[in-house]
């Protein structure tokens, strides 16, 4: 699953740790959802899009978990 994460935490400076600490997970997570290896779970990607005052949709492209089902 694709997303800004990286891009966002980035425009407003930052580190994967400080984005860890404000949603409540570890840097390691954060890591894993931005490269893709890990989905994060529906608590978390709302924490994250809520930080960043978007929707859920707007940080998280569901496009490719779409394609997977079809």
């Amino acid at each position: 699953m694709k997303n800004k994460i990286k891009e966002l935490r980035k425009a407003n400076k930052l580190s994967q740790s400080e984005l860890a600490d404000i949603v409540g997970t570890t840097r390691q997570t954060i890591t894993s959802i931005e490269v893709g290896k890990y989905t994060a779970s529906l608590g978390l990607a709302y924490k994250i899009a809520h930080h960043f005052n978007m929707t859920i949709e707007e940080v998280f492209d569901f496009g490719s978990l779409e394609d997977e089902n079809l």
